[in-house]
């Protein structure tokens, strides 16, 4: 990796683990710890907000180049490397294994803090879940099956999050506990702006990759983030494209401007919490599913079929 943008990496917080991984305590992990809150997924899918790593096996080395993405891109700090691909990749077990204890080191500055009870401190040092989606394009990295297999024989849940950019990874992949793609455009016009492709195929790739979510046996969810002006007006074409892949749910969820986006986009961006809701309450009815849930402190809605 680049010894600029690593050094920049660790700056913020994150915990590189080997040539092409990283781990980064979610806020929310924090806030479980210290206060006994919990995020979105914990309130939507039951998972344990405290005992969750958050970690990426291609940290920054993605196929899009997103507007409203939080994290770092490198060429807006003028560093000019091939994040499009991995050259030399580590072991998965590897990976899973250090990623733990990266989690662990992240996580011991808590110890001693009068806000934090021992136990929750325990058990947060022995995370259950692993989302597989801090930064960067996670498909990247060849062996992604093998690396879900890891965490499954450590007896933790998997929760996977694409772009769809390779299809022809998701046509093999060892089933992860939960499968997220990423629709952020209604349209191939929309996508070109707001996720700036690198591949000119990406958008046909990203359809092929949501058809192929019928052939998943494990829970699957289209995540729609949603910018005010930008591409939250054709619920129609959302619907057709939805329509293709059928998931089990659908997270419908604000723009935060928050991190490296705050470069690129303004704050007026970020739709109200009410906004989400209408527009979920429109597409909801135009695909038959239900609003089954939602958190408005994250401007998020969840619909079920």
């Amino acid at each position: 990796m680049n010894e600029e943008l690593l050094k920049i990496l660790k700056s913020q917080g994150y915990q590189i683990v080997g040539k092409h991984s990283a781990v980064k305590t979610c806020h929310w992990v924090r806030k479980a710890i210290t206060k006994g809150e919990i995020c979105y997924k914990g309130k939507f899918y039951g998972i344990k907000t405290h005992r969750c790593l958050q970690m990426s096996p291609s940290v920054v080395y993605c196929t899009n180049r997103c507007i409203y993405c939080w994290r770092i891109l490198p060429s807006e700090r003028g560093i000019i490397w091939n994040g499009n691909s991995l050259s030399e990749e580590d072991d998965p077990e590897f990976i899973a294994k250090e990623s733990i204890k990266a989690h662990r080191r992240a996580l011991t500055g808590y110890k001693g803090n009068p806000k934090v009870k021992k136990e929750v401190l325990e058990e947060a040092m022995n995370p259950k879940h692993v989302a597989i989606s801090l930064s960067g394009e996670p498909t990247l990295y060849s062996r992604i099956s093998e690396l879900i297999e890891e965490y499954h024989k450590m007896g933790m849940t998997t929760f996977l999050v694409t772009n769809g950019t390779r299809p022809e990874v998701l046509e093999k992949i060892k089933e992860p506990t939960q499968l997220y793609i990423s629709l952020s455009a209604p349209s191939e016009e929309i996508y070109k702006k707001i996720c700036r492709p690198v591949y000119e195929e990406n958008w046909n790739k990203l359809i092929k990759s949501i058809s192929l979510l019928r052939s998943f046996k494990c829970p699957t969810v289209i995540r729609i983030t949603l910018l005010r002006n930008l591409n939250m007006e054709e619920i129609d074409d959302y619907a057709r494209i939805i329509k293709i892949g059928m998931p089990k749910y659908i997270e419908v969820k604000a723009y935060m401007h928050v991190g490296c986006s705050i470069w690129r986009l303004e704050e007026n961006s970020m739709p109200t919490h009410e906004e989400i809701l209408l527009f979920s309450k429109k597409l909801a009815e135009k695909i038959n599913y239900e609003i089954a849930d939602e958190v408005q402190a994250s401007r998020v809605v969840l619909l079920k079929s």
